[in-house]
C-alpha cells in the first residue's frame, strides 16, 4: 500500500498557502513536510494537525494507494 497527498497540495493550491505558512499554521516540522512532499507515511498527528490548520477532515488531504495485487484479489 502507499499514500499520496496530492489532494492536499491540491487544498494549498486553491488557498494560495505555501508549504512554509502550512508548515506554521499547523506546528509541523520542515521533516514531516519533506516527508510528505516525498509520498511518504508520516504519523498521524502530524495529519491531525494538518486537518486542523486546514479546517478539513484526514480524507481531504491524503489517499491509500492499494497495491495492485492487493486491487486484483480484492482485498485491503
Amino acid at each position: 500500500m502507499a499514500v499520496c497527498y496530492d489532494r492536499l497540495w491540491h487544498i494549498l493550491i486553491d488557498r494560495h498557502m505555501s508549504k512554509t505558512e502550512l508548515i506554521k499554521a499547523a506546528g509541523i516540522t520542515t521533516n514531516a513536510m519533506a516527508h510528505l512532499g516525498k509520498n511518504e507515511a508520516v504519523r498521524v498527528d502530524v495529519l491531525a494537525k494538518i486537518c486542523g490548520a486546514l479546517n478539513c477532515n484526514i480524507e481531504d488531504i491524503v489517499e491509500i494507494i492499494p497495491d495492485k495485487e492487493e486491487h486484483a484479489h480484492g482485498e485491503r
